[in-house]
């Protein structure tokens, strides 16, 4: 899957059925927030950005680096780490949303900016690091 084929324009926020892989996926961040944190801060502390992005799929993605391999943990979710330069770099948010991204950035430190990338389409989720 290519980057550009991610964004299904004009969909609302992929919404959690009872029978939803979006329930897995809540589990596993919970289980996994503080190895995400670490990599969040490490991204930002070595100035490589200031937005860091995290990919959640199930199927194989071109964009950022592994940091949680579904395969290898056993889970149903891979996740990678980006960042918004990388995001626009590869045509995933367009110039002229840039913007608006970055003013609907949440905390960094309070919480994970997660792509969740379904077979539907894909959206921008914030999900709390919590206590």
């Amino acid at each position: 899957m290519q980057p550009e084929d991610l964004l299904n324009e004009g969909n609302e926020s992929p919404k959690a059925a009872p029978d939803s892989p979006l329930l897995g996926l809540e589990r596993e961040l919970k289980i996994f927030k503080e190895s995400i944190r670490e990599v969040a801060i490490e991204i930002m502390m070595e100035g490589l950005s200031s937005y860091p992005i995290f990919i959640a799929h199930q199927h194989e993605l071109k964009l950022g680096e592994v940091i949680l391999d579904r395969n290898d943990l056993n889970t149903d979710w891979s996740i990678h780490a980006s960042t918004l330069e990388e995001f626009e770099e590869r045509g995933v948010i367009k110039p002229e949303l840039k913007d608006r991204f970055i003013n609907s950035y949440k905390n960094p430190n309070d919480f994970m900016c997660v792509f969740v990338v379904v077979p539907e389409g894909a959206n921008f989720v914030y999900f709390p690091y919590g206590k």
